[in-house]
């Protein structure tokens, strides 16, 4: 593909207009399209409106499963069949504590979430109580995963300090009854604009590889730039055994979602950045899983990521995510902590040991 295309994705994201149907899927499909000079037209756009920041977030899963959803993506849903450890509603002492270390390990944002259906109101008055506190002791942003609420509910919740709504669209419309029955997308919808409705930031993503189409992924990026989100994480589907979609995928082989390369999640992450130019993209779950060794490039698409893992699955450590950043010449967007910490608790090259220098010669014995 000649120069001037890329030239072009990169010109038409930062006069804001939008790529047509057909440029996008071009962009994630076509062998034409090299992957490094896609990188570099969306490193363009993330340069111009993020420099070269990274914001950290940390998750905290402050009520673990016992959902009466069934969402089939997630080991959480009441049709699941993992082996997680639920509980209620985390005590105060206990999500503020989890709050101290966040902020004392570097993240910009704090992200709350729990699980089930949505927040009762006396759940909501608690809730905004432990927002208050949270905001009064450190300074650090604080982003609530709630499920479906309403407008008074996000109006309680914004004049608690809440910075950020977080509802994922996860999908597009016509594949949402692909991966659940017991809400609609059409719910998620509204959820987003109660939160609209009384000036809440919003955070709205994608989870990519639950057997969609290109048309399907496009589709969102495109309905979330009309949203005017200001946070879009994007997530790649984990194949956890025992939730409905892994299951269903091992029935059906040919609805594994072999699209999930490094090279596709990559174009993925470019698509999203070019069509949502000002907002904060984010590489979340299943960058480890899927990118392997070339996460560190999804830094030049997106401008956060998360620390410490996700909500049921474990992360790369943070130290070395940290050390991925800075080696990348990347800043992270934070309290000063972070270099200090990678200073000290950097370890030394640890040298061969005899029995694996000479593998061998134990086998001989």
């Amino acid at each position: 593909m000649e120069s001037t295309f890329y030239h072009r994705l990169t010109a038409t994201s930062l006069d804001e207009e939008l790529l047509s149907d057909s440029c996008c899927d071009k962009i994630l499909s076509a062998s034409e399209v090299e992957l490094l000079p896609l990188l570099d037209a969306a490193y363009q756009v993330r340069k111009t409106y993020f420099q070269n920041t990274v914001q950290l977030h940390i998750l905290n899963n402050a009520q673990n499963g016992n959902c009466p959803e069934d969402c089939h993506y997630c080991v959480q849903a009441k049709t699941a069949t993992t082996d997680i450890d639920t509980y209620s509603l985390k005590p105060e002492a206990e999500v503020l504590a989890e709050a101290e270390r966040a902020y004392q390990s570097g993240a910009y944002r704090y992200c709350v979430v729990m699980s089930g259906r949505g927040p009762s109101p006396k759940r909501v008055t608690q809730l905004a109580q432990l927002i208050q506190t949270v905001k009064s002791r450190y300074p650090i942003e604080v982003c609530l995963s709630v499920g479906l609420i309403d407008e008074p509910a996000a109006r309680t919740l914004k004049e608690a300090g809440l910075d950020r709504l977080n509802h994922n669209l996860n999908t597009s419309e016509s594949h949402y009854p692909k991966i659940c029955s017991t809400h609609t997308y059409q719910d998620r919808m509204d959820t987003l604009r109660a939160a609209q409705a009384v000036g809440l930031a919003c955070c709205s993503g994608v989870i990519v590889g639950m057997g969609e189409e290109n048309s399907d992924l496009i589709r969102v990026a495109k309905e979330l730039r009309r949203l005017e989100v200001a946070s879009i994480p994007v997530n790649f589907f984990l194949p956890i055994d025992g939730t409905q979609l892994s299951e269903s995928f091992t029935r059906t082989p040919q609805l594994v979602p072999t699209t999930l390369t490094p090279d596709y999640c990559l174009r993925v992450l470019c698509l999203y950045r070019l069509l949502n130019p000002s907002a904060e993209i984010r590489v979340a779950a299943g960058r480890e899983h899927h990118l392997r060794g070339m996460e560190v490039m999804a830094l030049y698409p997106a401008n956060s990521m998360f620390l410490e893992g996700y909500l049921n699955a474990t992360g790369k450590e943070s130290l070395r995510t940290l050390q991925m950043i800075e080696d990348a010449g990347f800043t992270v967007e934070t309290n000063s902590e972070i270099s200090e910490q990678l200073q000290t608790e950097q370890g030394g090259v640890l040298l061969k040991e005899l029995e694996m220098l000479r593998p061998r010669m134990k086998s001989n014995t």
